[in-house]
């Protein structure tokens, strides 16, 4: 497995790769990887000859308040992880080599980014749809892998690679979760044992939504009420919002007689802001 730090060495070898008939699949990652980013690998391994794991903690789709400084980064152990699964090269660039010293492209989106992460971070899909197309652009690969627990982020991508005509297939991968059913996330080291025991307030709220709508509930403000309610039981946590949205718009809905997504992000002692997320077509 190689590790390289510059575009150029990146299209060499992608290069030599294609020249040999072999097809390229492509992890984003900002690293600090876990179970849920290995699935992802694992799967571009099933569908491509070759994997590329981008490891590099995106500067600009962070705001100024969050938490890019405290990011957790550990890329010895990021690399035995995707030497293990098999993953072919990884690509860990620093923030020079991205984004020059006169850097001013931008790639943004309307209506998608409005709601959910976007109404609270307004910057960050901003930073997510560069950073994704530059590396669509250096890597050109044939398909690249998300996990569905960012389903904001998901729609987004897919929405920008079909209307700029970039030419990747995207391919959404199922959330991985804990033996107590908490999301996987780089941001649950955050948290200490009591606020990890609380965080599984997420993923209860989450399966209490998801058996309503299952069992045939269409008002989705019935949905957010019991699964706000749930969440505010646990003092620990804060909500930053808990919506039912239109699974291809992102935009709030509220009747359920469509495909959906129940997204929610909350605080756990202010330290971890934690999302999670169900998908259900009507």
């Amino acid at each position: 497995m190689k590790i390289v730090s510059t575009i150029k060495e990146v299209r060499e070898q992608v290069k030599a790769w294609k020249k040999e008939g072999l097809t390229v699949g492509l992890v984003p990652t900002m690293g600090y990887l876990h179970e849920g980013h290995a699935s992802l690998m694992k799967k571009g391994k099933e569908e491509c000859d070759k994997v590329v794991a981008s490891i590099f903690v995106n500067p600009m789709q962070f705001g100024p308040n969050e938490d890019l400084a405290s990011y957790p980064r550990d890329l010895d152990k990021d690399a035995t992880l995707c030497e293990s699964i098999g993953v072919d090269m990884i690509f860990h660039p620093e923030p020079e080599e991205m984004y020059s010293p006169h850097f001013c492209s931008y790639v943004d989106m309307n209506v998608l980014t409005e709601d959910l992460c976007g109404k609270t971070r307004p910057v960050h899909f901003r930073g997510v749809c560069t950073v994704c197309s530059k590396l669509f652009n250096i890597v050109q690969p044939d398909k690249a892998f998300f996990g569905q627990k960012d389903a904001q982020q998901l729609a987004i991508i897919k929405r920008m690679v079909e209307d700029l005509n970039i030419d990747v297939e995207i391919i959404g991968c199922p959330i991985v979760r804990e033996a107590d059913g908490l999301a996987k996330s780089s941001r649950n080291t955050y948290l200490n044992e009591e606020e990890r025991k609380a965080a599984l307030v997420l993923s209860q709220s989450i399966f209490l939504g998801q058996k309503m709508v299952e069992d045939g509930e269409t008002d989705a403000k019935k949905v957010v009420a019991a699964m706000t309610e749930k969440i505010q039981s646990e003092p620990m946590a804060r909500i930053d919002y808990v919506k039912v949205v239109d699974a291809m718009t992102m935009q709030p809905i509220d009747v359920i007689d469509r495909p959906i997504v129940t997204a929610i992000a909350v605080y756990i002692n202010e330290k971890a802001r934690l999302i999670d997320n169900f998908s259900f077509d009507k």
